[in-house]
C-alpha cells in the first residue's frame, strides 16, 4: 500500500492540535459507489508502563467474513496518551502494518473514532485523509456528543449529535449488550457505517474484523 508522508509525527500538543484542524477540511464523506471485497480491522494494544504499541491488522473477504491476512508490528511511541490526540499516537504504528498487506483491503474499520471528535478528526478520519481511502470508526465509548436511550433489539440505532451537527450513531449490535459508537471516517455516509458495523457483527458486540484484530495484537504483546 502506498501511504504518503502528510506531516511529522514527533510534534507538541499545540502542534498535534494545529495538525488536526488543518486536516479535518481534506475530509470527505460520500457513498462508496463500489463493490467492497474486502474490509480490514485494526487495533493497538499497549504495554503497561512502557513505550511500545503492537499493532495490528486482519483483513476478511466481504460478505463471506472468511479471514484473508493477518500482520502485525511493534513500535516505541513518544507521544503521550491524550484524549482527543490518540491518532498520534496509535497511526504511526498502524502505517507500519498496513505497509506490510498483501491484500488491500476496500474499506477499514477503526478501533477508535471517525468524525466523532471535538475537532472533527478521530483515528479514523486522520487515518482516511492520509491513505485516501473509505475508514470507519467503531468505538466501545462516546468522546463527544449526545444521543437518546437506544432500543434493544440488534441493529436499533440512534445519532451522535455534536455542536447542532449529526456526527455519528449509537448502534445496538447485540440484544442486552452495550451499543457502539460508529462515526464516518473518511469517504463513507453513516448509514454505510451502521450497515458494515452491522454486517460484520454477526456474533459479537464489536465487528469482527476487530476484535480479530484486538485478540492479535494482544497475543503478540503477551
Amino acid at each position: 500500500m502506498d501511504i504518503p508522508d502528510l506531516h511529522p509525527w514527533d510534534v507538541t500538543y499545540k502542534e498535534a492540535v494545529e495538525i488536526q484542524e488543518r486536516l479535518r477540511d481534506r475530509v470527505i464523506l460520500k457513498g462508496l459507489g463500489k463493490r467492497i471485497n474486502y474490509i480490514a480491522g485494526l487495533d493497538v494494544s499497549y504495554a503497561k508502563g512502557a513505550d511500545t504499541v503492537w499493532a495490528g491488522a486482519v483483513v476478511f473477504d466481504f460478505p463471506g467474513l472468511a479471514k484473508t491476512e493477518e500482520r502485525w508490528s511493534r513500535k516505541r511511541v513518544s507521544f503521550p496518551y491524550i484524549p482527543g490526540l490518540l491518532s498520534f499516537r496509535e497511526i504511526p504504528a498502524l502505517l507500519n502494518v498496513l505497509r506490510k498487506l498483501k491484500v488491500e483491503p476496500d474499506l477499514i474499520l477503526c478501533d477508535g473514532q471517525g468524525i466523532a471528535h471535538p475537532r472533527g478528526l478521530g483515528l479514523a478520519s486522520h487515518l482516511g485523509v492520509i491513505l485516501n481511502k473509505p475508514t470507519l470508526g467503531c468505538a466501545k465509548t462516546k468522546l463527544v456528543g449526545e444521543f437518546n436511550p437506544v432500543g434493544e433489539r440488534r441493529g436499533d440505532y440512534v445519532y451522535l449529535a455534536y455542536q447542532n451537527k449529526i456526527i455519528g450513531a449509537v448502534v445496538r449490535t447485540r440484544p442486552g449488550v452495550k451499543p457502539v459508537f460508529v462515526s464516518p471516517g473518511y469517504g463513507v455516509l453513516l448509514s454505510e457505517c451502521i450497515k458494515f458495523v452491522l454486517e460484520t457483527c454477526p456474533v459479537y458486540r464489536i465487528p469482527e474484523p476487530i476484535r480479530q484484530a484486538h485478540i492479535l495484537v494482544n497475543k503478540v504483546r503477551s
